[in-house]
């Protein structure tokens, strides 16, 4: 039986575009026979999963769960990607999401990288990726990955239909008084996609952007000069307005903020995450 080499494991890979398990198993079938173990790749018709990599995969679900710790609790949200709908709803692609997300707890990842590196029953949850696209005959990836911390955490996962998975999920950490409010708030930031927690997490760069854009729209629309400031900063205040979860109106009342939601039960947000089905790039 010929040693079954890293070298040789990749030349059986470039040759068939199989996933790495796959060939791993090929080859012990094939007691290291190289053209053996293309017949059984071929016979179980795996050898195109590589090639599909290229494929576009932005359909798909969002796993999640919320975990208790002794400090709290802890939010993990996985987007896993398929090529359609159609496989995206099959009972056994959701069970393939569920179980990536349960190996994500498992190794208490904080990224994709790390959840990918993560070990799966055999090999990696990246080599358990590449043998799902083989399984269900589509480019299958890991896309967004989030993870929020709290003592409480507070889950909404929205369904595009009855029929298919959650493609939006929302998280928010609150503390102990904010749970209160937190199904609203995770409500809240499912459907207006809030950016930032509050208006000191905005990076200054961006500040800087919407302040210069503001000025030069106001110059532009012949403004006097010397109410310029007091429109750029109303400006602001409407960007902060859009884009900041405890500035936003709610949705349920607009003469509340949602900062608002939490004063009124003497609670606090302590951070939020939102993963939408295909929206990997935002």
């Amino acid at each position: 039986m010929a040693a079954i080499t890293a070298a040789l494991i990749k030349q059986v890979r470039e040759d068939t575009g199989a996933g790495m398990m796959d060939v791993k198993k090929a080859l012990v079938e094939a007691e290291g026979d190289v053209a053996r173990a293309k017949e059984i790749i071929r016979a179980k018709g795996i050898q195109a999963a590589g090639k599909r990599e290229g494929r576009s995969a932005t359909e798909g679900t969002i796993a999640s769960t919320v975990v208790d710790g002794a400090q709290g609790q802890t939010g993990y949200a996985i987007e896993v990607n398929s090529e359609t709908d159609f496989v995206a709803k099959t009972p056994k692609f959701v069970e393939f999401a569920d179980s990536v997300l349960a190996l994500a707890v498992k190794a208490g990842a904080h990224t994709v990288e790390e959840l990918l590196a993560a070990p799966a029953e055999e090999g990696t949850v990246n080599e358990m990726v590449e043998e799902a696209s083989a399984l269900f005959g589509e480019h299958v990836k890991l896309g967004r990955f989030a993870r929020v911390e709290g003592p409480k955490v507070e889950i909404y996962a929205h369904k595009r239909s009855a029929e298919m998975p959650p493609s939006i999920v929302a998280m928010v950490a609150t503390d102990e008084a904010g749970s209160a409010v937190a199904h609203e708030a995770a409500l809240q930031i499912s459907a207006l996609g809030a950016k930032w927690l509050k208006r000191e997490d905005v990076p200054a760069d961006i500040v800087d952007s919407e302040r210069r854009v503001a000025t030069e729209k106001s110059q532009a629309e012949g403004k006097p000069e010397k109410i310029i400031p007091k429109i750029v900063e109303g400006r602001l205040n409407a960007f902060f307005k859009e884009n900041v979860l405890l500035e936003q109106e709610y949705v349920k009342d607009p003469s509340r903020s949602v900062g608002d939601l939490f004063t009124k039960v003497g609670g606090k947000a302590l951070a939020f995450a939102r993963l939408e089905v295909g929206k990997s790039d935002e």
